[in-house]
């Protein structure tokens, strides 16, 4: 198969285009600089590089019509709550007009899960993506993940570096909320292994892993691995903005 990787600089792109290539397909990837990209797969014949904005609808026509499938792996990059859901909701858009004019049959999401009936900003973003993904030309696969858990994820090096730097740590109520994290293999896994599967086509699939448990048993957990004494001190007054600040420092 030909298939097109989008968000292919990213972290669950870099690690399904060489999945792909050795399962025989033929990989497209779009990236908004292409020259980085190109050098590190140079020895690639069966993978091809083209630039292309999803902000910027004229770029797309880089992209070749003739691809199977596609997976949609995009995140905005603004830091601005107000600014990354209009931008997510533009990318996906015009993914969704070009897309349609390709050969393309189906198209995997990567998204969170949004069964909760108070979502983040975040996750509301997430679904209102999957919705205006939703197409009458192609069938879409969504795969619905909570925290991914491995070397280089976000929330990994979160919990990686509030572990081993602060001994006592003041956090805010909310790490008491359940959590059900999965492995990145595993994501990796059933990303690759639903392509081309039409029993597939239009549905969406919550993907976790085994153990419930609370973020605060995450952070207490990784200390355990690591063999560190580690407090954690859980109150109600921080918000999510003092949260941030503290955060950062």
């Amino acid at each position: 198969m030909r298939i097109l990787v989008t968000g292919a600089t990213g972290y669950i792109g870099k690690r399904i285009i060489p999945l792909l290539l050795d399962q025989g397909h033929t990989v497209v990837c779009a990236v908004r600089g292409k020259l980085r990209t190109e050098k590190a797969y140079s020895d690639e014949e069966n993978l091809h590089v083209v630039e292309a904005d999803f902000l910027k609808p004229d770029t797309l026509q880089n992209i070749p019509k003739d691809i199977d499938a596609a997976y949609y792996l995009i995140h905005s990059m603004s830091n601005s709550v107000d600014k990354f859901h209009k931008l997510e909701e533009e990318c996906a858009l015009n993914f969704k007009k070009y897309i349609e004019t390709t050969n393309v049959k189906q198209v995997i999401y990567l998204s969170g899960i949004t069964n909760d009936t108070k979502l983040s900003k975040h996750l509301l973003s997430r679904k209102n993506v999957e919705d205006t993904l939703k197409s009458n030309v192609y069938a879409l696969t969504v795969f619905k993940a909570g925290i991914i858990v491995g070397s280089g994820s976000a929330s990994f090096e979160i919990i990686r570096d509030l572990v081993e730097k602060l001994p006592i740590m003041i956090a805010p109520k909310w790490l008491n909320t359940k959590t059900q994290p999965i492995g990145v293999r595993d994501v990796l896994a059933f990303l690759t292994k639903g392509l081309g599967k039409q029993e597939l086509y239009n549905t969406s699939h919550d993907i976790f892993g085994p153990e419930i448990m609370t973020y605060k048993q995450m952070l207490l957990q990784f200390a355990d691995i690591r063999k560190l004494k580690r407090h954690i001190i859980t109150v109600p007054v921080m918000t999510p903005k003092l949260s941030s600040y503290w955060l950062f420092l």
